[in-house]
């Protein structure tokens, strides 16, 4: 797909502004960014290393486990020992944001639905120090098998790893709090080089995720006790895959809209949904979608 072609679906939700925004921002090369395991390590000794290999970084405002990394790349912080240990884990500062909004406590259950590569699951085990019961769905066999290394090599305890696809899931499980991170069409990780996007994305992959976020977060719905949570996500920048996804819920009366208090900061408040967060790409953050959802019947 072309840069203009692009550019005319984006028109349908934002500003020219917004859309100019959005594209400069799939143009940059994203900063790497990773997430210190406190399972493993304090922030006090990761720090300690990264200075030591002369490794800049910056820390964001939201989460004191989350850095930035300015001056290498992927590859070079896999060679340190506190990579290869699951000290830390290589992740994007967008795709941390879900788990704390998910906000899971001492002893509740938790539904990790598409939780393949494991990087959200073992950040809400992180979070409450393994005191979270988890349950991790993957319906890839390939994808679990490294979704049960990843959990193991970061020191993640409590956590029980299903190989199912969670559209099927016993409606006779019910859970405290539910993570759904959505498939998606990806247009918030979107690189575009010479004026073209470089990655799958098309009209077909679009029409083909929708059907299974509606499928996905209905089955949701049907598994959190009532009163339950969940977090809805996607790496997508397109309304069609957010705001109309959950409108159809809450219209249906089943759902209701909880504001994240925890992120007031304008570059997150993007969404048409109150208190739902959207964020547009750019050289630190990936584009992506949030929203916390009360189950009321």
């Amino acid at each position: 797909m072309s840069e203009e072609e692009y550019r005319n679906i984006l028109d349908e939700w934002y500003s020219k502004e917004e859309v100019d925004k959005i594209i400069l921002g799939e143009k940059e090369k994203r900063l790497v960014s990773l997430r210190i395991n406190r399972l493993k390590a304090n922030q006090e000794e990761i720090m300690n290393v990264l200075d030591n290999h002369f490794i800049e970084y910056q820390r964001v405002s939201w989460y004191p486990d989350a850095l930035i990394i300015l001056n290498k790349k992927e590859a070079d912080i896999e060679k340190l020992d506190i990579y290869k240990d699951g000290k830390i884990y290589l992740q994007s500062l967008s795709s941390m944001i879900p788990p704390l909004v998910l906000g899971a406590k001492p002893l509740e259950s938790v539904l990790d639905m598409t939780s393949a590569p494991g990087g959200k699951t073992s950040e809400i085990a992180a979070l409450q120090n393994n005191q979270v019961l988890i349950t991790a769905v993957e319906k890839n066999k390939i994808r679990a098998e490294r979704l049960k290394y990843n959990l193991e090599k970061l020191g993640v305890k409590k956590t029980t790893v299903v190989v199912k696809d969670a559209r099927e899931l016993d409606n006779n499980f019910k859970f405290d709090k539910i993570l759904l991170d959505a498939p998606c069409s990806g247009s918030g990780t979107l690189r575009i080089i010479d004026g073209k996007i470089i990655d799958n994305f098309s009209f077909e992959l679009i029409k083909k995720v929708e059907n299974w976020q509606i499928e996905l977060l209905r089955k949701a719905i049907s598994l959190v006790n009532i009163g339950g949570i969940i977090v809805y996500s996607t790496c997508s920048i397109l309304n069609r895959e957010n705001e109309d996804i959950v409108k159809e819920f809450i219209n249906e009366g089943l759902v209701e809209v909880l504001d994240i208090e925890e992120f007031n900061e304008d570059l997150f408040r993007n969404s048409t949904i109150n208190g739902a967060l959207k964020i547009l790409p750019d050289k630190f953050y990936e584009g992506f979608f949030v929203v916390k959802l009360k189950r009321i019947k």
